[in-house]
């Protein structure tokens, strides 16, 4: 099993969360705090009209203050449980969306790229991850 200490896992939740914020828009909230990736994830979710229970999760742990720490905490929580992919998948499925959230670079874009990425996160599924919540 990948643990805390892997350099593996650092490395990989690194590339997802630059994969994750390349080419994201920059939005703020009513309060004036820049959205991010975790924001992206929340209303993706949120549209798919079921209740996650990585995002239930992450809110309700108090230590974590920015979207940021949230996003990284529910990337390490889908990745336990095994989610990563169908989670994503879930966001990445409305064409609006992406255009309102990503800027044309971003891989999530274009359909081949989505379709590798996703791939990619599907095979993950086969690994077993023993990480602190």
């Amino acid at each position: 099993p990948v643990t805390d200490g892997s350099r593996e896992l650092h490395s990989l939740c690194a590339q997802l969360e630059f994969l994750l914020q390349f080419d994201l828009k920059e939005k703020r909230s009513f309060f004036g705090q820049r959205k991010d990736y975790w924001d992206f994830l929340c209303q993706g979710l949120a549209r798919c009209r079921q209740e996650h229970e990585g995002i239930h999760f992450v809110t309700s742990l108090d230590k974590l203050k920015t979207p940021v720490g949230r996003g990284r905490a529910f990337l390490r929580y889908c990745l336990v449980h095994r989610q990563l992919a169908e989670s994503l998948q879930l966001c990445l499925l409305d064409p609006e969306s992406l255009c309102e959230w990503y800027y044309a670079r971003s891989p999530f874009l274009s359909p081949k790229q989505r379709a590798e990425i996703l791939g990619s996160l599907y095979e993950l599924d086969c690994v077993t991850f023993h990480l602190a919540l």
